[in-house]
């Protein structure tokens, strides 16, 4: 059964479209809330009325859609889909896909939702057989997307071979599989959340997230490329672990976990203070931020102007003051764990941190690295601590942010009450 899966069926043009009149009535049978969207060619061969009477939802034909809230209902219906089937998928279709092309509605939710998208690809024998087509189906499916079928036989050209569209009770077999497929990782998903309940009930913790902003006049600042999803991601997971958590976060544009006391700041100096602010109250101190070092040692009241014939500018920088360090010196001072944002040496200079700031852990990363850590939504670190005098380190597998964040919850909860007995 696909009791409640939310499928955006896409059917682009091409004969195989009256197939998916009786592949929309299978899914509907089966319990699927289905919205379908067509291209204009997928019009030419069959009424979007058709669909409508068939799924009970309006049909989605136009990228800007005016009646849409804020005329963007292809960002709502991205958010919406379980899973997205293009069936039939023509074979424009798919070299618009490969090529990342956002030209009508079909091909932009498919960039921009997070849904599983599975093709039915549907063509002429010749035009499947194509190294174009060929070389776009690997790549395709290199990005992720799952192709169904095609099948062979006779078609409606005349022609006999493979480039078929699988019949619509072959599609929903195969439909209904990757949605169990889903919902598997959705359960241990949930499993692994689970495993946080309890860790750190009745504990405060603290962290800091995101760049800092250091004002060089009311237009412009220092700052650098964190994003704070590594932040954010460990106030969630701290979350889940039963925590009261306080979150401190420079200027970032993601939403904070609900149920999180959210701090916004802007400056180091601002960290440091709302950090001092709850020090008393706080069992484990996190230090995600990435800290802008230095700061202008005055900002200006007014833009600053490029003068006529100046072609050198200098800035005065003076030192940011030290956040995790002086909160791991504090005379209140909680469990504390440092971040060690590096581009070489990563594991020796997180682990003279570590022992130069009196920090209880420290998790480094490199962010030389494009494939994870700043502006990213994967991730991969090594935590240090000390431990009878020696230095201990574990390395987690590369992993996305949201569930890298659960494993260092668990591996800080284990230490901080062992520290604790």
């Amino acid at each position: 059964m696909l009791a409640k899966v939310r499928i955006l069926l896409g059917i682009s043009g091409g004969i195989a479209a009256y197939k998916s009149a009786e592949l929309t009535r299978l899914l509907i049978k089966a319990g699927a809330e289905v919205r379908v969207v067509m291209t204009e060619g997928a019009q030419a061969f069959i009424t979007p009325l058709t669909f409508q009477a068939l799924s009970g939802n309006p049909v989605h034909t136009h990228l800007l859609d005016p009646e849409a809230e804020a005329g963007m209902g292809h960002i709502e219906l991205a958010k919406w889909a379980d899973l997205i089937v293009i069936a039939p998928a023509s074979a424009d279709v798919m070299a618009r896909l490969t090529a990342g092309m956002a030209d009508d509605l079909l091909t932009t939710l498919c960039l921009a939702t997070e849904a599983k998208v599975l093709l039915a690809p549907a063509m002429n024998q010749a035009m499947w057989r194509h190294p174009a087509t060929q070389r776009n189906a690997q790549q395709l499916e290199a990005y992720g997307y799952q192709l169904l079928g095609p099948d062979q036989g006779e078609q409606a050209c005349g022609d006999v071979g493979p480039g078929r569209m699988l019949e619509p009770e072959a599609l929903a077999a195969l439909i209904h599989q990757a949605a169990e497929e889903k919902n598997g990782l959705a359960n241990i998903a949930d499993q692994q959340v689970a495993s946080l309940r309890g860790l750190l009930a009745g504990k405060t913790v603290t962290i800091t997230a995101g760049p800092t902003r250091e004002a060089v006049d009311p237009v412009r600042y220092i700052s650098n490329h964190s994003s704070g999803k590594m932040g954010f991601a460990l106030a969630e997971a701290a979350l889940n672990a039963g925590a009261k958590v306080n979150l401190i976060a420079g200027p970032v544009q993601i939403k904070a976990p609900e149920g999180v006391d959210l701090i916004p700041v802007q400056s180091a100096r601002e960290m440091l203070d709302a950090s001092l602010s709850v020090i008393a109250s706080t069992d484990i101190f996190i230090a995600a931020a990435a800290v802008a070092d230095y700061r202008p040692a005055s900002a200006a009241d007014q833009k600053m102007k490029k003068q006529p014939g100046q072609n050198d500018l200098v800035l005065h920088l003076v030192q940011n003051p030290d956040i995790v360090a002086t909160v791991a010196k504090h005379e209140e001072r909680p469990f504390t764990v440092g971040f060690a944002a590096e581009t070489q040496d990563v594991e020796a200079y997180a682990a003279d941190k570590l022992v130069r700031k009196n920090l209880d852990m420290i998790i480094a990363n490199d962010v030389s690295r494009t494939d994870i850590g700043f502006n990213s939504d994967q991730n991969a670190v090594t935590l240090l601590w000390q431990e009878d005098g020696a230095l201990v380190s574990e390395s987690p597998e590369q992993a996305a942010k949201q569930d890298l964040a659960q494993d260092l919850v668990r591996c800080i909860a284990s230490r901080f009450h062992q520290e604790k007995h």
